[in-house]
């Protein structure tokens, strides 16, 4: 097993907690001996109440980030959002709650974007910087060997390489570019604050460490049109262990990417506090991750206040 362990949030966000990721169920069915699973960080620390009484401990409320430049509309109500797109197949387990009560968050829709393997994203295959042979995002080599950003402390190491457009982290929304939505998607959570969605690992791109988006939403109505009404109640991004990316770039296509890769500790988003930040638990098969990971993390939220990260 590895474990990732982090510098406490940089924000005083104690007013509120949040459940461990291992309130999530995150075993695959056959994972066994050579799995890998790397546990978010922030499982040892901030312990308080738990007055909804289900044997898990409350941590502080998530943390907010930039809604960034690619998001669109939840109008992609679907669990599997990976209209075909080539990589390593992720099962990505998500549960909601009220970070007060710790108790479940029903109905609330939760809308994940990411990039593709190759760092691209779907809308804006045109302004995003992909990094495959001869794409955008040429220049460097991709990563290899140890993790060379095992944290011992707050980072000192610069980041590298150009943020997206829309300022660092990649903040101001853009217009889409084409008509493309894979690898974006829709749910509603169930009455134990639980959805699931079925897509690949991320790929990166320059100036940013691997991560996917998150928004969710609270108080609006399913429609045919999609998930319309409320607010929005987080915005937020998922990270990964170093080790997960580096054995990543060893499966095609991530291994053909030319794109210099940003590390988790040179990140302008991260926040170093671990789960609480968004540092995902990661179970596969070492060795054979091209088979599959799962990803789980629970999400604190306030339902009462609006974070629609536009602002940030």
């Amino acid at each position: 097993m590895t474990d990732t362990q982090e510098p406490a949030h940089k924000q005083d966000l104690t007013r509120r907690r949040m459940i461990l990721a291992g309130g999530a169920a995150v075993a695959a069915a056959g994972i066994g001996a050579g799995a890998v699973a790397n546990a978010s960080a922030g499982e040892s620390g901030g312990r308080g109440k738990n007055p909804a009484g289900q044997g898990e401990a409350c941590y502080r409320l998530t943390s907010e980030t930039t809604e960034g430049p690619y998001y669109i509309d939840a109008d992609k109500i679907r669990k599997d959002i990976t209209e075909g797109k080539e990589g390593i197949p992720m099962t990505l387990r998500l549960k909601v709650i009220d970070s007060d009560t710790c108790k479940p968050v029903a109905k609330a829709a939760v809308d994940i974007w990411h990039c593709d393997a190759l760092g691209l994203y779907s809308g804006y295959e045109s302004m995003s910087q992909g990094g495959g042979p001869g794409g955008p995002g040429g220049g460097g080599t991709p990563p290899s060997g140890a993790p060379t950003d095992a944290p011992t402390g707050m980072p000192t190491d610069a980041p590298t390489g150009t943020p997206p457009s829309g300022g660092p982290g990649g903040g101001g929304h853009s217009e889409p570019t084409d008509d493309k939505r894979y690898l974006r998607g829709t749910q509603l959570t169930d009455k134990h604050g639980h959805v699931e969605f079925r897509t690949i690992f991320p790929g990166w791109y320059q100036g940013r460490a691997v991560h996917i988006h998150t928004k969710v939403h609270v108080g609006g109505t399913m429609t045919d049109a999609g998930y319309e009404g409320g607010h929005t109640c987080h915005t937020g991004q998922f990270f990964f262990a170093e080790q997960a990316v580096l054995d990543s770039a060893e499966v095609a296509p991530y291994s053909t990417s030319t794109t210099t890769r940003t590390t988790l500790t040179e990140d302008t988003i991260y926040d170093r506090s671990g789960v609480t930040g968004g540092l995902m638990k990661l179970s596969y098969r070492r060795k054979h991750m091209d088979r599959g990971v799962v990803g789980s993390i629970t999400m604190g939220v306030d339902p009462d206040e609006t974070h629609d990260g536009t602002g940030m």
